[in-house]
């Protein structure tokens, strides 16, 4: 199925660009979620006379992502305080809705699905760096500092 992007995907092109994607993720994912409609020559045409608004919308985007990734920046860290035993293990674990919480309690607004914890959720009380994926483009660094509930 060949598509034309809306929008930057990461992994598969930028805005403008006429990809070719398996028919299953181009119908169930990206034209429902307004990332790309379908390449014919009627929705190139319309695509061609909107293409300066998307582009705006696009910059737009990014720039709110990077204004985003400097108030993070500026947070510095974030505590998270959690039950734990004597070892420093914690009884659960500390994952993508309690950083979120955290930020949020912080002043600076960061949604579950823009936090990446590649090994999984944390089990143990200490000091670790999150990455935030605010945009194709922009990742942002947060320290995560996990101490024992008295």
């Amino acid at each position: 199925m060949e598509v034309i992007l809306l929008d930057k995907v990461t992994g598969l092109g930028d805005l403008g660009d006429k990809v070719v994607v398996k028919p299953g993720y181009g119908r169930n994912f990206l034209i429902p979620s307004g990332k790309a409609i379908p390449a014919t020559s009627d929705n190139l045409a319309v695509f061609e006379q909107r293409r300066a608004e998307l582009e705006k919308d696009a910059a737009e985007k990014l720039a709110a992502a990077e204004s985003r990734k400097a108030s993070i920046e500026n947070m510095g860290s974030i505590t998270i305080s959690h039950k734990a035993g004597e070892e420093g293990k914690l009884f659960g674990s500390v994952g993508t809705t309690d950083i979120s919480r955290a930020c949020e309690a912080a002043g600076v607004l960061v949604e579950k699905n823009e936090i990446r914890l590649p090994e999984g959720p944390m089990r143990a009380t200490g000091e670790f760096e999150v990455i935030l994926h605010l945009h194709p483009d922009v990742n942002a660094e947060l320290k995560v500092v996990i101490v024992a509930e008295e």
